[in-house]
């Protein structure tokens, strides 16, 4: 068994527990394995008996059967970048905050160990948007979103963005921004400005507008297979355009298109983290002490 262990960075916290996993995976005789770029941040503090496989990059000659995220909800995000399009099931330790996408909890790596020995796990199919910017952003034009893309002003000024499904018009929304999000990413920014929770195995887009200027304007659930086209009103000059935390500058000429990517990712869910598990857990539901 070949696991990728992953993380954005080399903090003491986060290598305190990449070293406990370094360890247990060492003492089970488990193959390590690390990106070239991170192994070079953290080489030094590796025990040398310890060997671990250093790749440049993710390629087909060489199998990874899961890889192992150290951080937050942004440390998968970025991890998913890695792994689309080699079906790499991958899991988070969650060293960050909150979590829903890291939620094995840090003094739970053992266990995870186990279980993925064990294969006590399943797997969870998650969709993802493929973006489009016409015209290109820095010779780019094609993007994907785990999570969500988010428009907003510049300076948090006010803006207005044209939705249309299909080609045809949906909406005019007024305000601080718009969000477009996958099941996944439900419970990310959509959520903080009163999205719905879906289920991940759902297949729908969210759209959530962000401090509608419109009291009649409320989030609205969408199936998947709609394409979505944003165009920004060209009484505003610039916008600030994230796409799963990773920020562009695009300006009125820019027209954005949304679609259901043909690629997925794969998260590992041990079975005491469920779905449910982890909905119950990050939003305290079940304590109101009626329920007792």
């Amino acid at each position: 068994m070949n696991i990728l262990l992953y993380s954005k960075e080399r903090n003491s916290d986060n290598w305190k527990y990449i070293e406990i996993c370094i360890n247990e995976l060492h003492n089970k005789k488990i193959k390590i394995c690390f990106l070239k770029d991170f192994y070079q941040k953290i080489n030094n503090q590796i025990n040398p008996d310890i060997k671990c496989k250093v790749i440049s990059k993710l390629n087909n000659d060489f199998e990874i059967d899961f890889l192992i995220s150290f951080g937050g909800d942004g440390t998968m995000l970025s991890a998913a970048k890695l792994i689309k399009g080699y079906n790499i099931p991958m899991i988070g330790v969650n060293t960050g905050r909150l979590g829903f996408l890291a939620n094995v909890a840090k003094n739970n790596i053992k266990k995870l160990i186990f279980d993925l020995e064990n294969k006590n796990f399943n797997v969870s199919q998650r969709s993802l948007i493929d973006i489009r910017i016409k015209p290109r952003l820095k010779n780019e034009e094609n993007y994907f979103a785990l999570n969500e893309l988010s428009i907003c002003g510049e300076n948090n000024t006010m803006i207005n963005i044209k939705a249309y499904l299909n080609g045809e018009y949906l909406n005019n929304y007024w305000g601080d921004g718009l969000i477009i999000s996958t099941p996944t990413g439900s419970t990310g920014y959509s959520l903080s400005c009163g999205g719905p929770i879906i289920m991940p195995d759902t297949n729908n887009f969210i759209i959530t507008p962000i401090a509608s200027h419109n009291l009649n304007v409320r989030p609205l659930i969408i199936s998947d297979q709609n394409e979505v086209k944003l165009e920004l009103d060209n009484r505003f000059n610039t916008f600030k355009l994230s796409i799963d935390g990773l920020s562009y500058d695009v300006t009125n000429k820019h027209t954005i298109f949304i679609k259901k990517s043909k690629s997925f990712i794969n998260l590992l869910i041990t079975k005491e983290n469920n779905y449910l598990h982890t909905l119950r857990n990050k939003l305290l539901w079940g304590l109101d002490k009626r329920n007792s």
